[in-house]
């Protein structure tokens, strides 16, 4: 069994600062940096040009390239948005499924020193302009569907668009071939450094309740990337490592190919259907040792654990992130995979994990873990007063670190709301911490349910439902009520064998009852094909809520009713 290269936390957590990090990456004296180059260009300095950094295949086609590849290619694409005018700071969007053509456009982007803005491949047309409009993104990098799925002449700012697998026969205005114009250029790329504060990314978040917010991160979040990579993710240098998330999600950015690189790590990515029998094949075809998805990706497989073959892998650990890990899941995943599952926590305003399980620490299964060493976390009251074990309060951080977010685009006002209890950054994440330090997960402040007198987080029954074998998937919301100030109702989707009755339901309620309380019983269910859930997997409450209350619901992709339907 391979040692973890975090061994010691507690002598660790005393003793590490940032800028410990910051010296093994190369950059403790510079005042100026650029993130792409430390990825991608300085392994190439180091005589690694020649290890795979990238595998990629969409269930049909696979290829590979190594760190020289990737260099070579987000060198030209830097030459193309230069010759097409882009200035750094300018943003450049990108828009499409997981192909290699957006990743190594996205390493040109920062390393031109402009603005990467990657959109979610699921919105709507209106969704997606209103996007582009919002960023004033001069450059569109898309695929050929992508090209046609809106009226590009409704975003002003929007000069060119760079279109993956678009023949040249086709090219018209400022519709431009990916591939002619990258085979085009030539010449040495200007890699612009820039302050580390500067950002590299905005990232559109529609979280689980609010309007969508851009999310500006630094390049300076390389020094929590790669630290991060080595202690949470745990990689080692001959590590082959998945991550289910796009480039439109925080995870897919920070974890999905950054901290990998910075590590000098292969990455996979994966193009095609997410069925089960597809991840599989992935384990097998690449022989992942360490794989990074969500509670979501992993109840869709133990959904369908019968129909599918005893799975074979070299798989050392699992992480997940986006939702609370629930207990059931990692017991599946230990018996099924027979290796520990580790949940992560962080958001796309923190840039990089915050608090995790750790490879040297016991997991208690169900729990976030314990914050990162150079993380300091508190458990807070409304006021601002710090509680203690076991009592449930606002999850708070204490500026600042590596990765954090240097604001919300165009509207200071909703990044200064952040901070009103300073110097504390509030989190909006209801948790309590144990006598051991780990934290738990209970919820959204704006999810917390009053039944009478009492205060219940959402996600302890919804982690309990999912015991049922019957329950795949569960949401849990406060319905309004004259008596008690509300009631708990709960939306579940059923296994697939199983239907609803009032038998089920009798079943579900005792079941609740004899394992949690009595105020903790749902007094209403609600089963739907599906449950709304951002492009991450997290779960929109605030939806579920809409729906219930029968107002209007938008879940920031333009998909609105669609998800109570099924489609």
């Amino acid at each position: 069994m391979l040692r973890p290269n975090l061994e010691d936390y507690e002598e660790v957590c005393r003793t590490f600062t940032w800028e410990q990090a910051e010296e093994e990456l190369g950059v403790k004296n510079s005042s100026r940096i650029n993130l792409a180059a430390l990825a991608v260009d300085q392994p190439c300095r180091e005589g690694k040009g020649d290890r795979i950094a990238l595998r990629f295949w969409d269930g049909v086609k696979e290829c590979s390239f190594t760190f020289a590849e990737l260099k070579g290619l987000s060198d030209r694409f830097a030459l193309v948005l230069e010759k097409l005018g882009v200035e750094p700071g300018d943003r450049v969007a990108l828009f499409g499924p997981p192909a290699p053509e957006l990743y190594a456009s996205f390493l040109g982007i920062i390393k031109r020193g402009a603005i990467a803005v990657p959109l979610f491949e699921g919105y709507m047309p209106e969704a997606l302009a209103e996007f582009l409009r919002e960023a004033e993104a001069k450059v569109l990098v898309t695929s050929a569907p992508g090209r046609l799925k809106f009226d590009w002449r409704s975003v002003p700012e929007l000069k060119y668009i760079l279109v993956v697998g678009l023949v040249e026969a086709r090219e018209a205005g400022g519709v431009i071939s990916w591939y002619r114009a990258v085979g085009e250029a030539v010449g040495e790329p200007k890699v612009v450094p820039l302050p580390k504060e500067a950002p590299f990314v905005l990232l559109f978040t529609s979280g689980s309740t609010g309007k969508p917010k851009g999310i500006l991160l630094p390049h300076r979040a390389a020094v929590q990337y790669y630290q991060t990579g080595k202690w949470v993710l745990d990689l080692k240098e001959n590590d082959v490592y998945w991550c289910t998330a796009g480039l439109s999600w925080v995870t897919g950015v920070a974890y999905g190919v950054l901290a990998p690189w910075l590590n000098r790590v292969t990455t996979v990515i994966y193009g095609g259907e997410l069925e089960p029998e597809n991840f599989y094949e992935t384990f097998r075809r690449f022989g992942v040792t360490v794989w990074y998805t969500t509670p979501m990706i992993l109840r869709t497989l133990m959904a369908a654990e019968k129909v599918l073959p005893p799975v074979s892998h070299r798989l050392r650990h699992i992480l997940t992130v986006g939702e609370a890990l629930n207990p059931a899941l990692v017991r599946w995943s230990r018996t099924v995979f027979g290796v520990e599952v580790y949940d992560t926590w962080f958001m796309t305003e923190t840039g990089g994990h915050m608090i995790a399980n750790f490879r040297c620490l016991p997991v208690k299964a169900g729990s976030m873990g314990k914050p990162v060493p150079g993380v300091k976390v508190a458990v807070l009251d409304p006021q601002g007063k710090e509680l203690g074990p076991y009592e449930i309060g606002q999850l708070a951080l204490l500026p600042p670190w590596p990765a954090m977010f240097q604001g919300v685009w165009r509207d200071e006002a909703r990044y200064q709301e952040y901070f009103r209890l300073a110097p504390w950054y509030l989190t909006g994440d209801l948790v309590y911490r144990d006598k051991e330090g780990y934290y738990w997960y209970q919820g959204r402040v704006d999810d917390l349910i009053k039944v009478g007198e009492k205060r219940v987080g959402p996600c302890e029954i919804e982690s309990k439902l999912l015991e049922h074998p019957a329950v795949l998937e569960a949401g849990v919301i406060g319905k309004p009520d004259f008596w008690r100030g509300e009631i708990v109702k709960a939306f579940i989707v059923l296994r697939p064998g199983y239907q609803w009755s009032a038998k089920l339901q009798a079943e579900l309620t005792r079941f609740i009852r004899t394992r949690l309380a009595d105020y903790l019983v749902p007094q209403e269910f609600e089963v739907l094909p599906q449950l709304p859930r951002t492009p991450n997997g997290k779960l929109l409450r605030r939806v579920l809520k809409a729906w219930d209350m029968g107002l209007p619901c938008d879940d920031g992709t333009g998909r609105g009713e669609a998800w109570k339907s099924g489609r």
